[in-house]
């Protein structure tokens, strides 16, 4: 399947996706002040977030910060306790019937039968809209043919993943939601993913999409937001958030526990040291072949063999670590 079969090729719908791309600039989700608790927990408090038309939007965050419970809010499985939700200018609890048919949901688990066949199950989804995508097509795109008789509940994990992403963008929606789109399957199958996402953008399609991989939101996103404790911490594009942080980094391996104090006073003013990992250490300031040649002599009067030392630019990694001091985690 080439990237012409994600439009329709009726040019009298008025919901052809080919004509997206004039919307681009326009807000196509708008949270104002969100806050969603349950009992005495507050998941959600004060979030505000924007999402432009025609663009991929990552939403990250560890697990607990609220991300995915701000997520099912716009698709309308949630009821807000304060603030304002606008999807494609319509709210998600109140205007669900207007808004389903304009947007696509793929859910990290459920939505599908357990006794239904993959390729029936697809079909089926394909007959609710009017003007579907060709499931053979999509089929052969996402590697479902050899599972399309196969029961849902036999499917492997992979296999349940790619049949979501299917049942999501099979109704040509204006809007996609992804929940992590890509676990649990192989690399092969995650860069035709990838590519998918990559024409619906093509196709003025807008999508929001929750990852894990710090390498799938950079190749994909245009915009990053990262929640944490219940709130946007910084929303922006891969390239500002990493040139918010510092020039380079330096990165090497050695025993863990080492004594970063002791470095740190080898090093000059300004500069940071980490251990990101048991023995995996993190530098970042104004790297230069000068701070190279402390650290490597730091380390040479210290007894520690150095192991794999690179000099990186700042990555969007080292800005969630920054932010929330957490590695994101399945």
């Amino acid at each position: 399947m080439n990237s012409t079969t994600l439009r329709d090729p009726r040019p009298e719908d008025p919901r052809a996706l080919s004509r997206l791309p004039d919307m681009r600039e326009e807000s196509v989700v708008q949270v104002r002040g969100l806050v969603k608790r349950y009992g005495d927990k507050t998941a959600v408090d004060g979030l505000d977030l924007d999402v432009r038309a025609g663009t991929v939007t990552a939403v990250l965050g560890p697990n607990g910060a609220g991300k995915t419970t701000t997520i099912e809010t716009c698709e309308g499985y949630r009821r807000p306790d304060g603030g304002t939700v606008r999807v494609l200018g319509l709210d998600p609890v109140a205007d669900a019937a207007a808004l389903r048919p304009r947007i696509g949901v793929m859910l990290q688990s459920g939505g599908v039968y357990s006794g239904a066949r993959a390729g029936e199950m697809l079909r089926h989804t394909a007959k609710l809209h009017a003007h579907p995508l060709d499931v053979d097509a999509l089929i052969e795109r996402l590697g479902l043919g050899s599972c399309g008789r196969t029961t849902y509940r036999r499917l492997s994990g992979g296999q349940q993943q790619r049949l979501a992403l299917a049942m999501a963008v099979v109704g040509r929606p204006e809007l996609v939601f992804l929940d992590e789109p890509t676990a649990g399957l192989d690399p092969q199958a995650r860069r035709a993913t990838w590519d998918l996402v990559r024409e619906l953008r093509a196709d003025g399609v807008t999508t929001v999409l929750t990852t894990h991989f710090m390498q799938e939101a950079e190749e994909l996103a245009d915009d990053v937001a990262i929640v944490d404790a219940g709130r946007i911490a910084v929303q922006g594009s891969p390239e500002e958030l990493c040139r918010g942080g510092a020039e380079n980094t330096l990165r090497f391996t050695g025993r863990p526990g080492l004594d970063l104090g002791s470095l740190l006073k080898a090093l000059p003013d300004g500069t940071a040291a980490a251990e990101t990992l048991p023995g995996t250490y993190r530098i970042t300031g104004d790297v230069d072949p000068q701070l190279l040649a402390t650290v490597t002599s730091w380390c040479a009067q210290n007894g520690v063999m150095p192991d794999g030392i690179s000099v990186e630019r700042h990555t969007l990694e080292d800005v969630f670590l920054e932010l929330t001091g957490k590695e994101l985690r399945p």
